[in-house]
């Protein structure tokens, strides 16, 4: 394919369903009752609710209509950098629809509930497999809900040990929320700056950890799309002061099958399972954020473990260490039968995932640096950070060229993240694009960049094909308007 994906077509203009609505039209057919009614005391009955009168081809065309504004993972590329929107096999869906599964209630015994505990033992095992961990906990509702639970497994942990330690190390590569789930632990997080290389140096930790710092929060690979190679003799700095090293794991589609993050010193490692295993990111969850420990933090998982004796499957409450309960039942178990299906489905392709994830990024990376300023010219992982450096002198930004990709029928990638970067473009392709809208992607880019030479308006009235215009980002903070 060599023309761009995004058009100027037919973008259907639609009111809201209340300037719809004519009295008396509906759209349905409701059996004549055969009852003899009874009106409602006068006091019981006040004026009804607001609702529209629309007939069956109103209500049809509204919803289908607004679908047509959207665009997600099944409309094209969504490049959006340290998100891992990949497209999904739509079997894990009508999976985690069946039945047995989307019915189960959560306060069922455990004897008649064996199958739905039976799939989250065996997704804790597999997940310990996965990251080289011991024990893993399915309850976090989401990336920053794991962050947070390891943060109070730390917490636990030093405290058996009669410590009450007040910081935590957060290098300026991680994610935006590692900060606040320490901070909402009661730790001060302490910033740490990356080399020049992009990746945390041992030099620097040792400077900043001691006895009264609980550990550190390492994202790996990090938000710059690189892996922290030095992560082994960080870990032993920050083990050796009695620390514990927390990997956020929501990059893991980088390294499935290739890292065991339990070998290279990580303690404690939350997975997004609604990134990386099935279940696209995005659009307010639901999510899913295990956390996979090492032995020695074990005891303070949270409560109710699935414990396996022989064929049948339980709930283990009585665990004096554990730090609670952290979620209501059993987390959101939809998405671990979408996790549990992905795992089983794709076997020992995860691997051949990840390196695909990390191929797809790579090309971007080489066939855009010789257009886009590339920060850290070095190999990367899952995604690539450029900039608009070389863009400054025709006053084109980042957002300019991220709202005129829109034109041409790609969703923008993450723009100015990580803060460490300035005027940051992160793509990621993920593994699921084919060749051909990696080439599409690149030589669109490449025209933008073109564009911002030649026609620098066109990018700086972008967008002007879809159905909603560039907006004054400013007032739209400050004045939001939330209705229709």
């Amino acid at each position: 394919m060599t023309e761009s994906p995004g058009t100027t077509g037919l973008i259907m203009n639609e009111p809201l369903l209340w300037e719809k609505s004519r009295q008396g039209r509906c759209g349905i057919s409701i059996p004549e009752s055969d009852v003899e009614t009874t009106p409602l005391d006068a006091e019981f009955a006040g004026e009804g609710p607001d609702f529209p009168d629309l007939s069956e081809v109103d209500v049809v065309r509204h919803f289908t209509r607004l679908s047509q504004w959207n665009f997600g993972v099944d409309t094209g590329m969504y490049p959006l950098g340290s998100c891992t929107m990949k497209y999904n096999p739509k079997i894990h869906e009508k999976i985690a629809a069946l039945p047995g599964f989307a019915g189960a209630h959560p306060m069922l015994p455990p004897d008649l509930a064996q199958g739905t505990l039976r799939i989250m033992y065996e997704l804790e095992r597999f997940l310990c497999e996965i990251t080289g961990m011991d024990a893993t906990t399915l309850q976090p509702a989401a990336g920053a809900h794991g962050e947070l639970t390891a943060m109070l497994l730390f917490y636990a942990y030093h405290k058996s040990k009669g410590e009450k330690r007040t910081r935590i190390l957060i290098p300026d590569t991680a994610h935006g929320t590692n900060p606040a789930s320490a901070a909402l632990c009661g730790y001060a997080p302490v910033p740490v700056t990356s080399g020049d290389d992009g990746v945390l140096s041992v030099e620097a930790v040792e400077a900043l950890m001691d006895e009264e710092t609980a550990g550190i929060m390492v994202t790996n690979p990090n938000t710059l799309g690189l892996f922290e190679q030095n992560i082994r003799k960080v870990a032993e700095v920050v083990h050796r002061k009695g620390g514990l090293v927390y990997g956020d794991g929501a990059n893991m589609n980088a390294v499935m099958g290739i890292v065991k993050m339990g070998e290279i010193g990580i303690d404690a490692i939350h997975l997004n399972l609604h990134k990386t295993f099935s279940t696209p990111h995005g659009g307010g969850g639901p999510g899913a954020g295990p956390v996979c420990v090492r032995k020695h933090l074990e005891p303070f998982l949270p409560v109710p473990r699935v414990t396996k004796n022989g064929d049948a499957y339980a709930l283990q409450y009585n665990r004096p260490d554990s730090i609670g309960k952290i979620h209501a039942f059993h987390g959101n178990f939809g998405i671990l039968i979408r996790a549990y299906s992905y795992i089983l489905s794709m076997g020992r392709h995860l691997k051949t995932a990840s390196q695909h994830a990390v191929l797809s990024a790579n090309y971007i990376k080489e066939r855009l640096k010789d257009v886009l300023h590339l920060p850290y010219d070095r190999p990367c992982m899952h995604e690539c950070v450029f900039t608009d450096k070389n863009q400054e002198d025709f006053k084109i930004t980042t957002l300019d060229m991220a709202k005129r990709l829109m034109d041409y029928g790609f969703h923008p990638p993450t723009i100015y993240f990580p803060l460490v970067v300035h005027g940051a473009i992160m793509i990621e392709p993920t593994e699921t694009e084919p060749k051909e809208n990696l080439d599409q992607f690149i030589e669109t880019f490449k025209i933008i960049i073109k564009e911002a030479v030649e026609t620098p308006e066109l990018l700086r009235e972008a967008p002007t094909a879809p159905k909603v215009r560039r907006l004054d980002e400013a007032t739209a903070a400050r004045k939001p308007c939330l209705c229709g």
